[in-house]
């Protein structure tokens, strides 16, 4: 019996239906405006771009011009590509340019209903982002719809991987830039630590349209973006743990599948202890004490590679490198490296050469990253069930937009199976069956080992087929856009974001280009194009009389949406078609997550060899499964973003303040307020207020004003004046100290020192703020331990960071004061050129996107060319590497040690000649 709700559903319709045909006033406008701008020449059409910018420079609104310029863009389309829009299509580009998520069904032409609104927010002026899940996508669809931009004269780039930074700020100025979230959000990283505005790529952000929305900013979501540079190389130690830990049995751990997480038992704990110890890595007897954290970390994570990850699941081997396969779409993910040393433990593991660890020197998550665009849009097939996590998240309202025909696709029930061999064997039946009647079938696998051992079922019945994979990603366009054809057999690893149709009868477009590329136009050419098309035409129909695309699940995925994209591939514009999956008890979802005891009460209950149950019982418990990982998921991105929150305040005063010095025609009075700031701490210090004179720490005020302020004053000496105090003390080094820099400052031409004051601010801050981040991801490993004391983590990390944060500045203010006290110019230095942005032409910059809190996904490697001691050779005192062919310390005399101590800064090299730092050798306390 309907209640209340049912009742005014079924005769109001839903929310989201009464939203939809609330834009249907629009949607007839637009069509209204067709008859006029269809009788335009291609010049005059063109000229609409021209008179749209001029109506919004007088003062009308975006909404304003809205139905004009969908009109427009639909004749462009018409004419630059032969399609034309929907009417749904344009209820998909409305939703789109409100900010909203517009859920359209595969098939529906998502990739052309952004060109409406992305040619409405281009007319702005500000830029538009048109974000893609690959780099195959970001190039093709610029390519595709660029067509349409360009016809209307508006200007497109496309941001790819191993462009120079000239293309990329060319990409940037473009109107409209297509790329995929990795990459504008390694570029605004990048941006942000480069040393002047000219360097930079980015404009300011205004609006971002997200293709696949669903995979960007939810299943990416659970991994920040981070760009890093190499530490130690510990190779060694990888392969001799390796080696260890492929000693041990079973029976010495135990495995936390759901938690991807390996735990010693006491047992295994003391044959580690035994084996450790004879490899000479343990220090003392115990495994856990404070000296053995390295010797800990790096078990934990041997044990992880060898027992948890799978070779041809979670990563392939090729060219002596280990490839991570993306668990969602199957496509390997060359670059990309697993966090905290997980990679290079995979590494020894397969015995394939070990890449140095990296540490962090800028990072922010996708949540944060598109939460500054100040309008985003985005489209995808499957986003109702996540609709709850993009409100919360980023405000985002999911708008699910009718198909332009009704669906034909029947769903039926799920195929239970006692065992996986039972299943392999029924599906193996089912696939010859259906080829045999000329049913073009896509079986859909979870991992590259399924796909392969289905394949070899197959070969064994003689069943003609091909497989998409990571293996074969190269073919992958090639393989789905013949995936309809007459009794085609496709199996699939993960069909999430493709981006492919798949057409009954074959993709007639793909098969001209791929058949006549060498033919040139001419009655020949033409007459093979009419051949084409009416084999294509011949062969849909024959595929649809015998049912459409059979959609096969060979398992459920941990997530309903990539279940759902499987099934979404059938079907497509009215066209018939048929999906079921088939599943068994040894299905990695039910068995880690499952209800096992009542799951394996049916299969005992009188069940034949080989027959399967079907029961509504059994679709909800893998619902119920599912949703339990789906919660999970939620849960680590929630918990992301919520310590990243912390980090992005602060990284947001940061990249503000480094803007601010870049923006800057001067930073003197800022550097001044620093030096101050500074002598202030060095006098609170050690001659605290209130204090008498021989309470105070003279001898460390005194060696502070040498180091820090490069001051030779009779420091010792003023306590014993009569009337002195703690301010008189401070206004006598701030005026020594002022007096000491002016001079400085009037042996250069102002425009160098402006230039010194700048790069020596930025570098030092940049130095502390990888050193901050650091720490940052330390704390955060750790900080779980405080609910064992009965205190919230998180708010102890918001402690802490702010804490630490505070410090950070602190230290920055003392650097920058050292270093320019310190610092000694030659009179006749050349002007100072920017630094070379570490960054652009030297290897070993590494960009990686990691899960903080598992490991478990992917780190990018080698996207770009940073020096790999970028901003690692700028401790206290010391002079950067581009400033220091102008700007020398004064030479010491080598047997006054005193002299050494007095202006020798502490990160120089020693003096004595030895190869070390200061601090490290004669400058040690």
């Amino acid at each position: 019996m309907l209640g209340f709700g049912g009742i005014a559903k079924r005769l109001f319709g839903s929310s989201n239906d009464r939203y939809v045909k609330s834009l249907g006033s629009i949607v007839a406008r637009i069509n209204d405006l067709e008859p006029q701008i269809t009788v335009l020449s291609d010049d005059e059409l063109r000229g609409q771009t021209a008179k749209l910018k001029g109506e919004l420079a007088a003062g009308k609104s975006l909404d304003d011009i809205l139905p004009e310029a969908f009109a427009t863009v639909r004749e462009a389309a018409k004419r630059a590509l032969g399609q034309r829009h929907y009417d749904t299509q344009l209820v998909g580009g409305i939703v789109l340019h409100r900010g909203e998520i517009a859920e359209m069904r595969t098939g529906e032409g998502k990739t052309l209903v952004a060109t409406l609104a992305v040619y409405l927010n281009a007319l702005a002026g500000k830029g538009v982002h048109v974000v893609t899940v690959n780099d195959y996508l970001a190039a093709r669809d610029a390519g595709w719809m660029g067509q349409v931009y360009k016809f209307l004269g508006l200007t497109v780039g496309v941001i790819i991987p191993n462009i120079d930074d000239t293309t990329r700020r060319e990409a940037y100025a473009s109107d409209i830039t297509y790329g995929t979230n990795n990459e504008f959000g390694f570029d605004y990283l990048r941006d942000n630590m480069k040393y002047s505005r000219e360097q930079m790529v980015q404009r300011p952000f205004a609006y971002a349209v997200v293709d696949e929305v669903d995979s960007v900013l939810i299943d990416e979501a659970r991994t920040p973006l981070i760009i890093s540079g190499p530490t130690d190389d510990k190779s060694e130690m990888y392969m001799i743990v390796d080696e260890m830990v492929k000693t041990l049995e079973p029976v010495d751990y135990e495995v936390d599948e759901k938690q991807k997480s390996v735990i010693l038992t006491e047992d295994g704990t003391e044959k580690a202890e035994r084996a450790l110890a004879a490899a000479g890595i343990l220090e003392g007897e115990n495994l856990y004490d404070f000296e053995n954290t390295q010797a800990v970390h790096h078990l934990n994570q041997a044990l992880r590679a060898n027992v948890i990850y799978r070779r041809d699941t979670d990563y392939i081997v090729r060219n002596d490198k280990v490839i991570i396969i993306d668990e969602f779409t199957g496509r390997m993910m060359d670059g990309r490296r697993w966090s905290d040393g997980l990679h290079q433990a995979v590494e020894a593991k397969e015995g394939v050469q070990i890449q140095p660890e990296n540490q962090t020197l800028a990072s922010i998550t996708f949540q944060n990253y598109f939460r500054m665009y100040p309008k985003l849009g985005g489209m995808t097939g499957t986003a109702a069930t996540e609709a709850a996590e993009f409100f919360d998240i980023y405000k985002l309202n999911v708008v699910e937009i009718p198909t332009n025909k009704p669906v034909l696709r029947e769903d039926v029930d799920d195929e239970f199976y006692k065992d996986a061999d039972q299943k392999f064997k029924a599906i193996v039946k089912t696939i010859r069956e259906s080829s045999a009647r000329n049913q073009p079938i896509l079986v859909g696998t979870v991992s590259i080992e399924k796909s392969e051992m289905l394949s070899e079922f197959l070969k064994k019945e003689n069943v003609k087929h091909v497989v998409l994979n990571a293996r074969f990603h190269e073919q992958e366009a090639h393989i789905v856009e013949q995936a309809g054809r007459l009794g085609a057999v496709t199996i699939a690893t993960n069909m999430a974001g493709r981006g492919t149709d798949i057409q009954l009868g074959g993709n007639f477009d793909a098969r001209v280009e791929r058949e006549l590329s060498e033919l040139a136009p001419g009655p020949l050419r033409d007459a093979a194009i009419a051949r084409i098309k009416q084999e294509v035409e011949t062969e849909r129909d024959a595929v649809r009389a015998a049912g459409g695309l059979f959609v096969l699940g060979t398992e459920r995925h941990e997530s309903r949406r990539i279940d759902n994209q499987l099934r979404g591939r059938s079907g497509r514009q009215g066209d018939p078609g048929f999906s079921r999956f088939y599943l068994s008890l040894d299905d990695d979802l039910l068995r880690i997550f499952g209800q096992q005891s009542m799951l394996s009460r049916m299969m005992n209950n009188g069940l034949e060899e080989g027959e399967a149950i079907v029961h509504p019982w059994i679709s909800k418990a893998i619902e119920t499964a599912q949703k339990k990982v789906e919660a999970r998921n939620y849960d680590v991105r929630k918990q992301l973003l919520q310590y990243d929150d912390v980090m992005n305040d602060q990284r947001k005063v940061v990249y503000e303040q480094r803007a601010d010095i870049m923006d800057s025609e001067a930073v003197g009075d800022v550097v001044i307020d620093m030096r101050h700031e500074t002598i202030n701490a060095l006098v609170g210090t050690n001659c605290p207020p209130n204090s008498y004179p021989e309470q105070w720490d003279i001898e460390a005020l005194d060696t502070a004003v040498r180091e820090t302020l490069a001051l030779d004053l009779p420091v010792t000496d003023w306590p014993k004046e009569a009337a002195i105090d703690p301010e008189i003390v401070t206004d006598r080094l701030i005026e020594a100290s002022d007096s000491m820099m002016a001079a400085k400052a009037a042996d250069l031409p102002a425009e160098n020192w402006i230039e010194i004051e700048k790069n020596f601010l930025l570098q030092a801050l940049d130095h502390h703020w990888k050193e901050h981040l650091a720490t940052l991801d330390a704390l955060r490993q750790v900080i779980h331990l405080r609910a064992y004391a009965q205190k919230t983590p998180l708010n102890e990390y918001k402690s802490e960071a702010f804490a630490l944060f505070e410090r950070m500045l602190v230290i920055v203010r003392e650097d920058v004061t050292r270093m320019l006290s310190n610092a000694r110019f030659q009179m006749e230095a050349p002007a100072i050129s920017q630094p070379a942005m570490p960054g652009f032409n030297a290897p070993g910059f590494v960009t990686t996107h990691i899960d903080p809190f598992t490991g478990e996904n992917d780190a990018f490697g080698s996207r770009g060319n940073f020096a790999s001691d970028a901003f690692g050779a700028l401790p206290a005192g010391a002079l950067s590497g581009a400033l220091a062919a102008t700007a020398e310390l004064t030479e010491v005399d080598p047997d006054d040690l005193a002299e050494w101590h007095r202006v020798v800064s502490r990160n120089a090299m020693c003096p004595c000649g030895s190869g070390k730092k200061f601090k490290h050798c004669h400058g040690a306390y």
